[in-house]
Parts: C-alpha cells; sequence; structure tokens
C-alpha cells in the first residue's frame, strides 16, 4: 500500500494500483455499468480499503494452538476497534465491515449539505459509549470538498477520540478534500483507493465515480 506525504500534510495510503483494482474501478467508474454490477464491484474494493485500515491500527501478540499441536505465535487486534458510518453512503462500507469483523461496534452520523450555503449540518449522530478509548474507522465512499468529513471528524474529536485514532477510509479522494482534512487534523491518517485529479466546478471529482449514494442504492434511476 503506497503511502503520500507531500505536497498534502499527514499521511494519506494508497492502495496498491494493481491492474485488478483497475478493472473493479473500470466497471464502478462507467455511466453505463448496471446497480447489478456497480454494488457487488464496489463492495470488493471497499473490503480492500477496509483490510487496508484495520493493517494499520495498533496489534498485540496473541499465541494460538493449532490443529496439529503446534503454536502459532500470532497477532490480534490491541483494544477495541469501532467503526462510524456517515449515511447515507457510508452505510455501503458498514455492512462490509459487518461481515468483515462482526463484533466491532457500530455509530453512525447524519449530515447533510443546506442547498444554499452549502455548509454542513449535522441532523444526527450515535456513537457507542466509551468510543474515545478505541481506534475508529471512519466511513465515507467520497472526500471531495472535505467539508463533511471536517463535520464527522468534530463529532469523534467532542467525543474524545484522539485523532490519531482515527482512519478515514474512502473508495476516491480529492487532493482538494485531503487537504482540507490534514490541514486541520494532520494526524488523521487516510485510506483511500484512489487520489482524483480535481474537483470541477460543481465539487464533482474527475474522472469521479458520479454521486456515488445513488448509484448504489438506486436512487439514480428515474421514477
Amino acid at each position: 500500500m503506497a503511502t503520500h506525504t507531500a505536497p498534502l500534510q499527514g499521511v494519506t495510503h494508497l492502495l496498491p494500483q494493481t491492474d485488478r483494482l483497475r478493472a473493479l474501478h473500470t466497471v464502478v467508474r462507467d455511466r453505463q455499468a448496471r446497480r447489478e454490477e456497480f454494488v457487488p464491484t464496489a463492495a470488493r474494493i471497499i473490503r480492500q480499503l477496509l483490510d487496508a485500515a484495520l493493517g494499520l491500527l495498533p496489534h498485540e501478540p496473541r499465541d494460538v494452538t493449532t490443529p496439529v499441536g503446534r503454536t502459532y505465535h500470532g497477532l490480534a487486534p490491541a483494544g477495541p476497534v469501532y467503526g462510524v458510518s456517515v449515511a447515507r453512503a457510508g452505510d455501503s462500507m458498514e455492512s462490509e465491515l459487518r461481515l468483515m469483523a462482526p463484533a466491532t461496534r457500530l455509530g453512525k452520523i447524519l449530515i447533510q449539505r443546506d442547498k444554499t450555503t452549502k455548509l454542513p449540518h449535522l441532523h444526527y449522530a450515535a456513537l457507542p459509549a466509551g468510543i474515545g478509548e478505541g481506534h475508529v474507522l471512519l466511513l465515507d465512499p467520497m472526500l471531495a470538498t472535505g467539508g463533511t468529513a471536517l463535520a464527522a471528524l468534530g463529532v469523534l474529536l467532542d467525543h474524545d477520540v484522539p485523532e490519531e485514532n482515527i482512519v478515514f477510509v474512502n473508495l476516491l479522494s480529492a487532493p482538494e478534500g485531503i487537504k482540507a482534512v490534514h490541514d486541520r487534523h494532520p494526524a488523521v491518517r487516510i485510506v483511500t483507493s484512489s487520489v482524483e485529479e480535481r474537483l470541477n466546478e460543481n465539487a464533482f471529482m474527475l474522472p469521479g465515480i458520479g454521486d456515488f449514494g445513488d448509484r448504489y442504492f438506486g436512487t439514480d434511476a428515474p421514477a
């Protein structure tokens, strides 16, 4: 997993840009992709992202006995891990985390932008008790301008989560959003499968994927 530190502040972990990952991106970026193609393909990328994010968290030694009676000197997560999804698009990542790590306690944040001011407003937050004592995967497929990300990070910090204990996981990241997050919270690590070229005048990423939530949940189709 490549790590980018300049010219952006903080640390951004980019998934290895393998042919397989590029093939998956080819499907989800295709404007003609059907939902029955888009959803499972996005899920495959999300699982790679979550594996990479979980690998950044601290581990401690754990010995187990194998079926042939030998000892394997392994590892286990050191301390509790929490997942917090930014609704609605983040729900797609929450469902994959639940499958991969069923014991992970989950929280949810709902942030919506004012149509006039374009500023993010917090509408709802439900976080597990004790979240400030563990490590948190913040889940949102898109990091565009960074406004929603900063609002969500503010919620976690208000609940005593140290920023160095937060890993922000997203499918696509714009340089503008990465800079906004790391300018404000340089200790937050970002895991992404693509750093895009830039944002267009409507704050969509280029080359982009469109509205991930609409495409994933099927609300982009005409009634």
